[in-house]
């Protein structure tokens, strides 16, 4: 039916309820980020966090899953684009923009389904989001920056560049370089 908003997957010809909150889907995405976690791993918390009932066919549950958190049928792109922004990372800057689409806290309110705060943050225009991912994207392209572009990306590179997520390991080597320098 149109205009509605899936909040049962169909497994394997059985329905099943989830888990269909904004903060579930960016839960999964943090997951997704972990490098701690498998990819085994990765795709346990998204179907555990996802299903209120676990369906016994664990892929078909996992590619339902993904077919969730993609929005659905929306048109994907033909390839993976270089990676523009990250969840945890932008998440603030990422919900002003997306406040201001919505004209309330998104933040404070009970339930929000995962499309609908996918079409909220699909409509975000001008800003600082905008801008940081314009930049990253142009970066990311080898684009050249306008003159103010380069202005802006040196007083707030800590927020344009996309840190690398380090696991435990590596960043103990880190951390034990630091502290002999």
């Amino acid at each position: 039916m149109i205009g509605l908003l899936p909040t049962k997957l169909n497994v394997d010809g059985k329905l099943y309820s989830i888990n269909s909150d904004y903060r579930i889907a960016l839960l999964i995405f943090e997951a997704y980020n972990d490098t701690e976690l498998s990819q085994l791993e990765k795709s346990k918390v998204c179907v555990e966090c996802l299903y209120k009932e676990l369906p016994s066919d664990f892929s078909e549950a996992l590619k339902q899953a993904v077919w969730f958190l993609d929005g659905g049928d929306a048109p994907k792109p033909k390839q993976a684009p270089k990676k523009l922004m990250d969840w945890e990372q932008d998440e603030s800057i990422i919900f002003p923009a997306v406040n201001k689409v919505a004209g309330f806290e998104t933040r404070s309110v009970e339930y929000m389904h995962w499309w609908s705060f996918l079409g909220l943050f699909n409509e975000v225009g001008e800003g600082l989001f905008s801008q940081v991912i314009n930049i990253r994207s142009k970066r990311a392209k080898g684009k050249k920056l306008e003159k103010w572009e380069n202005e802006f990306y040196r007083e707030h590179r800590e927020i344009i560049d996309i840190k690398n997520k380090l696991t435990a390991e590596e960043q103990a080597e880190v951390d034990f370089i630091n502290s002999i320098v």
